[in-house]
């Protein structure tokens, strides 16, 4: 039995990163073996244990064979005599197909050292086409990698080409999908995950809505940089420079979807775009199967966001409907969200990536003022039921006016 360790800690400790998670490949070795010596299966689909320490994952040596569509359908064969080398040729990228052994000695045979010196994302072998995932996965590697200069081969990108024409991407699952999208988007340049999907014709088969904002031309004044797909790459990356959460970042990148169904005879202008949006916005949700905390955000972001840039124009009465609507009061952290979100949508603009943003912090204070109205006067008062709510709003739109004529005045 021969163990290596391999993947991404060896890929990151050559790169001089920080290593988050160690996986281990076991050569020589039977299922049988593995548990006398304590390791704890938990492979379904091929044979993957836990160490009975450390509880880090441990695969044994397998090979795979094409036998049906999408990123299941695939199998997999363990034996003793798997070798390391076909076990790392079945890998995505060069630079995932490196091992080391317990004294550091590398185990190289697709020349992963030399294309991460040479700042290259390539693939392993020509199966790389047989797994749809990897366009995925490649795309969030070049999100990762691109502030170190890293870039897609022309050659893996032309097998990403094909992938993404061949039909095998509509195969994967929601779950699997979301899963490296959901990674992608926290990943230092998430735009880059956006721009490598649709060069390789990825965006167009699973965003379409993102996909159709490409080529769709905003107002000069408000939108320097003209084209919302741009745009909206734009607000990802500022996202992604304020340290945001996956939930702004999501809302950040459908935020705009209602520009991509304006008929071209209306252009530049985007009449009820927010309101357009909805439907896609949901459509996407519903595709990937998106946490609930992402869809609502989204949703609200791309239904508000005009109203979060217009906020020290609105009256007392809408921006009370607003408060309502994110029901500041039992969830303080969404309408925060949503601050911010609609901060990074006015920063992702040409030129206006450090001007400053002074609605963010009239939404804050208003919403903490309408906060501060307390129910229990109310209730000295009589009032319950209906009443009891009627007056609380009442008070709270009151307290709204002196709020907004104080930060006038």
């Amino acid at each position: 039995m021969q163990i290596y360790k391999v993947g991404g800690a060896v890929r990151d400790r050559l790169l001089g990163k920080p290593v988050a998670d160690t996986d281990w490949v076991v050569v020589g070795a039977t299922t049988d073996e593995m548990m006398i010596k304590g390791y704890r299966p938990v492979g379904t689909d091929f044979p993957v244990f836990l160490h009975p320490l450390t509880g880090e994952e441990y695969a044994l040596a397998r090979t795979e064979r094409k036998t049906g569509r999408g990123y299941g359908g695939f199998v997999f064969h363990t034996d003793p005599d798997v070798t390391l080398e076909e076990d790392l040729i079945r890998r995505d990228l060069t630079i995932n197909a490196i091992a080391e052994d317990k004294q550091g000695h590398l185990t190289d045979p697709y020349h992963g050292q030399r294309d991460l010196e040479a700042r290259i994302l390539r693939h392993v072998s020509p199966a790389f086409a047989e797994d749809p995932l990897r366009v995925l996965r490649v795309a969030r590697f070049a999100a990762r990698y691109a502030p170190d200069g890293f870039t897609i081969a022309p050659e893996t990108m032309a097998l990403m080409r094909q992938l993404s024409a061949s039909g095998e991407l509509e195969a994967l699952t929601p779950e699997r999908s979301w899963k490296e999208i959901s990674r992608a988007l926290m990943e230092r340049e998430p735009q880059v995950f956006i721009e490598v999907l649709r060069e390789c014709g990825a965006l167009n088969v699973l965003m379409p809505e993102v996909d159709a904002l490409f080529g769709v031309p905003q107002p000069q004044a408000h939108h320097p940089e003209i084209d919302t797909g741009l745009h909206v790459l734009s607000v990802l990356h500022q996202a992604a420079l304020h340290h945001q959460p996956l939930s702004v970042r999501w809302a950040c990148l459908l935020h705009d979807l209602g520009k991509g169904l304006t008929p071209e005879e209306e252009w530049p202008r985007h009449i009820a775009h927010e309101h357009k949006g909805l439907k896609a916005i949901k459509a996407v949700n519903l595709r990937f199967k998106v946490p609930r905390d992402c869809q609502e955000l989204a949703l609200l972001v791309g239904q508000y966001h005009t109203h979060g840039h217009r906020a020290l124009e609105l009256k007392p009465s809408t921006l009370l409907d607003l408060l309502q609507t994110f029901d500041v009061y039992r969830r303080p952290q969404r309408f925060e969200e949503f601050i911010v979100a609609c901060e990074m949508d006015a920063r992702g603009r040409k030129g206006f990536e450090n001007r400053s943003y002074p609605q963010a912090e009239y939404l804050r204070g208003a919403a903490e003022a309408a906060r501060k109205v307390a129910v229990q006067p109310l209730l000295d008062q009589g009032y319950q039921g209906q009443e009891l709510g009627e007056a609380l709003k009442r008070e709270r739109l009151d307290t709204l006016m002196v709020y907004k004529a104080s930060y006038q005045g």
